[in-house]
């Protein structure tokens, strides 16, 4: 059987896709649309926006006593972050889901010298410490802005795993560690193609 985490990342993966491969064009923005309506809300607020996250959602993830569960905090925040990255770029041409790009290595990308090496980490290290669901919400949501301007696609699935982690005590901290692994990773690997096209 898989764990939760598990389970939170396949969903989403499921959801996306049907999204991305709708034949449906009109279909596809709508679902896109009503996504992006949810920004700064949580779970359950908007009624309209119920089928784009709870259809086929498995009931044991469902939240409890009128109250969201992690797994549907992962799942609404990745996938309404998805339709707000996935906004002005066609989703047929351009999918903003990109499978195997971490969050962290994607924001890694944008670093292009010192200079924004400090703005980014600024914004990396505000989602690294929130401390609740509506606050990582939140300044992820500042992070995927910088990343639709450039161009750079997350894995959304990946995300959601991380969300739904992110919300565990035991975990939250090795998610910290992920994002800034990914990140130093990518940045390494960036400043080390540009020393050996300098030289």
């Amino acid at each position: 059987m898989a764990s939760p985490h598990r389970n939170v990342q396949a969903y989403t993966a499921g959801k996306i896709l049907r999204i991305l491969s709708s034949p449906d064009t009109s279909a596809r923005k709508a679902a896109l649309a009503n996504l992006r309506r949810g920004i700064g809300h949580e779970p359950g607020a908007i009624p309209q926006l119920w089928g784009e996250y709870l259809l086929d959602m498995p009931e044991e993830m469902y939240g409890k006593n009128g109250k969201p569960s992690r797994e549907e905090w992962a799942i609404y925040t990745a996938l309404t972050l998805f339709a707000l990255h996935q906004q002005g770029h066609d989703p047929a041409l351009e999918p903003m889901h990109c499978t195997g790009q971490r969050i962290g290595a994607a924001v890694g990308r944008l670093v292009e010298d010192e200079n924004d090496l400090e703005r980014v980490m600024r914004r990396l290290n505000a989602a690294a410490t929130a401390n609740t669901p509506t606050a990582l919400a939140h300044y992820l949501r500042g992070l995927i802005q910088l990343l639709r301007a450039s161009s750079i696609p997350v894995d959304y699935a990946d995300l959601a795993g991380d969300i739904y982690l992110y919300q565990l005590s035991d975990y939250s901290g090795q998610v910290r560690l992920k994002w800034g692994q990914d990140f130093y990773r990518q940045y390494h690997k960036k400043s080390i193609n540009k020393e050996s096209k300098e030289s």
